[in-house]
């Protein structure tokens, strides 16, 4: 049987990496997926294709997560295509790296704007638009929020807000129904990590050698642990950070 036949999902950031891999494992297990992307159309509309061939249902809707009338419009035009969401997944973000000496105001912005304050947009519109029948909303985190590594000051406390987020909401939306945890990855090859050169280099190296199970991760270790988490099956965990790292700590 498939775990989430008859559910509504949005997941941000889906049009590549982990998002895309999300999207296409909750369509698998029967949720009707919207594919949000911020810039990347032709990467959401692939993702949207693979889902359709294989016989599933989904949808690519453009909205920036940092800014509230889209995120407004994101959840109208979800509801207008599918009915009202169950599942929201924040995956959209940004990440760069910098000594202290070397960042700058836009890339504080541009990361706490997304990481940070688009969770909290997002969230917002997702208990408005759940409804008395509750929900599960599923943060991404990472693993550099217990890690401390030098030159991800900013990267870092953006994942120190969203675990507080996770934490927080969770007691104050139990009530309504709505459980709210995080996924925190360890180093995940994807098309981001490659481009962005961390992928085949030091600092690639510098993970495997923390990460006992050495190997990096896949999207679909994380994916996995989504479709886990967005199904009736992980009713009971709440407010929970779960490190999916292969064991880097």
């Amino acid at each position: 049987m498939q775990r989430l036949n008859g559910k509504i999902a949005i997941v941000t950031g889906a049009s590549k990496g982990i998002g895309a891999a999300i999207a296409k494992a909750y369509a698998a297990e029967g949720a009707k997926v919207v594919v949000n992307y911020a810039a990347s159309k032709a990467g959401a509309d692939k993702v949207v294709k693979e889902i359709t061939d294989a016989g599933g249902k989904a949808l690519a809707i453009q909205a920036n997560v940092s800014e509230s009338n889209e995120v407004k419009r994101l959840f109208e035009e979800t509801i207008k295509a599918f009915g009202a969401p169950d599942i929201l997944v924040n995956n959209a973000g940004l990440y760069s790296f910098a000594g202290i000496e070397d960042i700058t105001e836009d890339s504080f912005h541009s990361m706490y704007n997304t990481n940070v304050l688009g969770t909290i947009l997002t969230i917002q519109q997702a208990v408005k638009s759940f409804g008395d029948k509750g929900g599960a909303i599923i943060n991404t985190g990472s693993i550099v929020s217990t890690l401390d590594m030098p030159t991800a000051l900013v990267y870092s406390t953006t994942k120190y807000a969203v675990d507080g987020i996770t934490r927080i909401l969770a007691k104050e939306l139990g009530p309504k129904k709505i459980r709210v945890n995080s996924i925190n990855p360890g180093l995940i090859e994807t098309e981001g990590t490659h481009t962005s050169g961390v992928m085949g280099g030091p600092t690639e190296q510098w993970h495997l050698s923390e990460t006992p199970l050495g190997r990096v991760g896949r999207p679909t270790d994380i994916a996995n642990v989504a479709v886990f988490l967005a199904s009736d099956e992980s009713y009971w965990i709440n407010g929970e950070l779960i490190a999916v790292s292969g064991g880097q700590r």
